[in-house]
């Protein structure tokens, strides 16, 4: 206890000498990122930026440190029931929401009521969909009973989008809420210029004494990569990412900025419409597996901060399983194709879910490789808005899908969220983002029968069962893992990107 009340006393210290001083300065944190936002309402965003930003006002039960490792939030405890189907979970006491609404049970059932109700039509649904009834025990304590076993469940309830939003908010905006948002995090929103920057600013009420530290954090969409570099080096911004990985030389060089390397859980791959023609035929899915040099890929496009994919399932993600190496062998392609009836190839569409530099690279890269081997592709880099109406919005019949470059973070860190929404039947657009509308009965199998038990080995079972499975149908073209690549000015400390691509910010300071 001594030692908190000191810590107090130290913070009021520095606090009123700073204020006697002529020119208070404060301490705004200017975040450059690579995209504009969705929404600022969690359970409805698709991207992991939009569910990173709203960290800042919004927090979950569970989440997880920098390097996703599993850690109690406004939780303090919870236990599983023996068959897998209830859990019993403790709850911060004297937490606030920024409205002044109190954080509990009842709060916490509100707000997984809305997300387990398919009728609300959530982008998240998913995460939530086996919750069968939320109850409130006491204000303290919340019992979660499921649908079916699901030994995933925490990991859910810690992913950036399970978070808890004040229920006299929800009340109030309804729909609206992803304009207003309303949590118990460490700082309120303050302004959403559409195109422009998220301000939020710090909050007094905030439950974790002494924090946080910054004053404000202005997120900047700044789609070109360059600019984001070059807002470092003038200042403009405190901190950058994703940094192209071309100018981190040039940015090491610069002695007032430190620029980071975190491995991370995001793949990159192309999903093939696997019930499109020639998609329907597994040898010319295999062929233009043949067809991408990815060591040169990973060169190219993104300066040698990827490795070549091992597998669908990143390395640093529980359960995942690694395969020889596929080897660049455009003969071996072309040979393939003929057989699948091809020999002078064919033409089709690539498109990118995102349109940055990156992206572009890929694509530009992607169409010359395929081109030696006989296959003509017309490539579209899509922005959000594109993205959202054209792939995710789209069942089977209607779909446009043909190639399309994405990428993929189990922000669970767990191989449930790296598979299901991947390759389950279930997860076809428009219900989650099987782009390739894979479907394999035994797959599906697998994957349901991995969550119903609680045996670890069991599981790892199963998982490389699914892998195996999806590795020999060949539905995607695996690429690669990145590397993140993040810089800062060296004031600003305790600001971090997580291996899933958001952001640990906690103990963001500047000096």
């Amino acid at each position: 206890m001594h030692h908190i009340m000191r810590k107090g006393v130290i913070t009021a210290g520095l606090l009123s000498s700073a204020l006697a001083l002529p020119a208070w300065a404060a301490k705004d944190a200017v975040i450059a990122v690579a995209s504009t936002f969705t929404t600022l309402d969690p359970y409805d965003a698709n991207d992991t930026l939009s569910q990173a930003v709203a960290k800042s006002f919004y927090q979950g039960l569970f989440g997880f440190d920098k390097d996703m490792k599993l850690i109690n939030v406004l939780a303090e405890s919870y236990q599983a029931s023996s068959d897998g189907l209830t859990y019993t979970i403790k709850l911060r006491p004297g937490v606030k929401f920024q409205d002044g609404t109190d954080f509990n049970a009842e709060a916490v059932k509100v707000n997984l009521d809305r997300a387990s109700n398919p009728d609300n039509h959530l982008k998240r649904y998913n995460l939530f969909k086996y919750i069968a009834t939320t109850e409130v025990v006491d204000p303290s304590t919340v019992k979660i009973t499921l649908k079916q076993p699901f030994s995933a469940f925490i990991n859910n309830l810690a992913h950036p989008a399970a978070v808890m939003i004040s229920p006299t908010a929800l009340k109030k905006y309804g729909k609206d809420i992803g304009f207003h948002p309303v949590g118990t995090g460490p700082f309120a929103f303050d302004t959403w210029n559409q195109t422009d920057f998220v301000k939020v600013k710090k909050w007094d009420g905030y439950w974790k004494k002494g924090y946080p530290k910054l004053d404000s954090i202005t997120w900047r969409p700044v789609v070109d990569n360059n600019t984001r570099a070059a807002m470092l080096q003038t200042g403009e911004a405190s901190f950058a990412f994703p940094v192209p990985f071309e100018q981190a030389k040039l940015l090491e060089g610069n002695s007032k900025l430190d620029v980071v390397t975190t491995p991370s859980i995001m793949q990159r791959y192309i999903s093939l419409n696997v019930t499109q023609k020639p998609f329907d035929n597994p040898k010319v899915r295999e062929a233009l597996e043949y067809a991408i040099n990815r060591q040169a890929l990973a060169k190219v496009a993104f300066a040698g901060y990827a490795t070549p994919a091992t597998g669908i399932v990143p390395p640093s993600i529980d359960f995942a399983q690694s395969y020889p190496a596929i080897k660049y062998d455009p003969a071996k392609a072309r040979e393939l194709l003929k057989e699948a009836g091809f020999p002078n190839g064919f033409e089709t569409t690539l498109w990118s879910s995102h349109n940055h530099s990156t992206a572009q690279k890929v694509l530009q890269f992607t169409q010359q490789q395929l081109a030696q081997v006989g296959v003509k592709v017309k490539v579209t880099a899509m922005d959000a808005g594109q993205r959202a109406a054209e792939v995710e919005s789209k069942g089977q019949k209607e779909s446009g899908v043909r190639m399309f470059y994405t990428g993929w973070s189990a922000s669970t860190g767990e191989a449930d969220w790296a598979l299901t929404p991947l390759f389950a039947t279930t997860s076809w657009p428009p219900a989650i983002f099987n782009t390739a509308f894979y479907s394999n009965p035994q797959v599906d199998k697998d994957l349901a029968d991995a969550l119903k038990t609680t045996d670890r080995d069991q599981k790892a079972k199963l998982y490389k069962d699914a892998q195996d499975r999806i590795w020999n149908d060949h539905p995607w073209i695996p690429l690669v893992v990145e590397q993140l690549l993040s810089a800062n000015n060296k004031n600003l400390s305790g600001f971090y990107v997580m291996p899933d691509t958001s952001f640990n910010f906690d103990e963001a300071d500047l000096k």
